[in-house]
């Protein structure tokens, strides 16, 4: 699993926990929240954009991800995620990275 970098959302007023109306999506040690487009992760008394740095491919990912097939979808800047077995996936190339 990749570490997330600490990049606070700044001027961020909305508190994110269960009933919150976004999308929860496990991610490791925490829960991400996806707002606008992006990842939020509660951080103390702030949220950050969860954002890995690393490049981590999914190895042996015979499922397709898309339109109907029955995984939560995730808006992510400019591609979707799937949450799928307590992680996300996102579609790059001929493979899926974990984020």
């Amino acid at each position: 699993m990749t570490t997330p970098e600490h990049h606070p959302h700044t001027d961020h007023e909305h508190v994110h926990g269960p009933g919150c109306g976004h999308v929860s999506v496990p991610h490791g040690d925490h829960v991400d929240y996806a707002h606008d487009g992006h990842l939020h992760r509660v951080h103390g008394d702030h949220v950050d954009e969860c954002e890995s740095s690393e490049h981590t491919v999914h190895d042996t990912h015979e499922h397709h991800h898309g339109d109907g097939c029955g995984h939560v979808a995730v808006p992510h800047g400019d591609h979707v995620d799937y949450v799928h077995d307590g992680h996300r996936h996102a579609e790059h190339g001929d493979h899926y990275d974990e984020h």
